[in-house]
């Protein structure tokens, strides 16, 4: 295991009821308040009349900004970022699920600099300040409640790209399994899908002496599968609901990658796509993920192998290393297709025609991935193999 450091300053507020800690939290940084929020489900759900009743109740000052997409927008947060400006804002409140927050990041450490937010994207600049974030969140997926991590779109360029900063983690975050109640089916799935790519992405590194690490990863895996298949036809079961919120959070926190660099090629080659044809994120990995396996089972077959036994119960009895492993990277595809996630880039209409400009967006830093560094060859391996 490598030397290392954690921090994570966000103080996570989980379980039932837990709503009405917003009229502790937010006044401890200012009355004035930027609410940051999607297409309207939380109108659809009561759930923005309960955060505006609650504001209300402390005397909060609401500016709003309603609309996030999907795949968050560069230009969202710039009318987010004018927004604090013009008002002085003293916090931003996002009320929705991962889009919604990492769009609400950006536009907190955008509010703070005088250039165009993009430069940190770019890795331009580094943020050096931002305006405290608070979230409450709706949808269980990408972890960005508990960490600094952020994903905008840039549409001029059709650029997707992560960045992140010791400044963008949320002060706080108030999960309540019961606002997760009217995610659809699909997004159900897509999150799930989402956070366990986190864990494989961690799972997949090179770091010697990491039991502790790789059995949390284990965990956090066998307790999405059982739950899913049972989510997916009982949406509004509130253990389930909060079985799976609890894994998005710690798949990303920051605690299963103590010690250890995990991979994220696979987060990168998706990118490109969702950059490109705008497809669900969870549904891209869904696709990818599989073919990166596949791609890169030389580098630690033993790896693979031990992921087939602990999580996927293949019985290595009279098999080869390198059986049991492709029967590991088969299991998981065929779950994830179980649970209604796509298996072809052909379920969203992909076909080969913008392969090559996906994977030059894919190499703008070069090569990429610390399980394996990947080239453009690589990459438009992954990629036909996803077809």
């Amino acid at each position: 295991m490598r030397s290392f450091q954690f921090y994570n300053p966000t103080r996570l507020i989980f379980g039932k009821g837990q709503l009405e800690a917003l009229k502790t939290e937010v006044p401890k940084y200012g009355k004035r308040v930027l609410l940051v929020y999607g297409g309207g489900s939380i109108k659809r759900s009561g759930l923005y009349d309960q955060v505006i009743g609650l504001l209300g109740e402390i005397g909060a000052e609401v500016t709003e900004l309603a609309g996030v997409e999907p795949n968050p927008r560069l230009s969202t947060v710039h009318k987010g970022v004018d927004l604090c400006k013009t008002n002085n804002i003293d916090l931003v409140l996002a009320v929705g699920g991962g889009s919604v927050l990492d769009c609400a990041k950006a536009i907190a450490v955008g509010a703070k600099y005088d250039g165009d937010m993009w430069d940190f994207a770019q890795r331009k600049a580094v943020a050096q300040d931002a305006l405290p974030l608070g979230t409450v969140l709706t949808m269980a997926a990408t972890g960005s409640e508990m960490n600094s991590g952020s994903v905008i779109t840039n549409q001029d360029t059709q650029e997707k790209l992560g960045w992140g900063s010791a400044h963008s983690f949320p002060a706080f975050s108030i999960l309540d399994p019961v606002n997760t109640y009217t995610v659809p089916r699909d997004q159900t799935v897509y999150g799930m899908v989402d956070m366990m790519s986190h864990v494989l992405e961690h799972y997949f590194h090179l770091d010697a002496n990491t039991p502790v690490q790789l059995g949390f990863c284990e965990t956090i895996l066998r307790t999405v599968m059982d739950a899913a298949p049972r989510l997916v036809d009982d949406l509004e079961n509130y253990e389930l609901r909060e079985t799976i919120l609890y894994c998005g959070t710690m798949a990303l926190n920051g605690v299963l990658n103590m010690g250890l660099a995990g991979d994220w090629a696979t987060h990168n080659i998706e990118h490109a796509v969702s950059a490109v044809y705008d497809i669900p994120h969870g549904g891209g990995l869904a696709i990818l993920f599989p073919h990166w396996m596949k791609h890169n089972l030389n580098v630690k077959v033993d790896r693979f192998k031990r992921l087939a036994i602990n999580v996927f119960d293949v019985n290595p009895e009279g098999k080869s290393d390198r059986q049991v492993a492709e029967e590991g990277i088969e299991a998981l595809s065929q779950f994830w297709t179980s649970i209604g996630a796509p298996n072809r880039l052909a379920d969203y209409d992909i076909d080969d025609s913008q392969i090559d400009v996906m994977a030059d967006k894919a190499m703008l830093f070069g090569p990429f991935g610390n399980f394996k560094k990947l080239q453009r060859e690589d990459v438009v391996s992954i990629y036909k193999a996803s077809l």
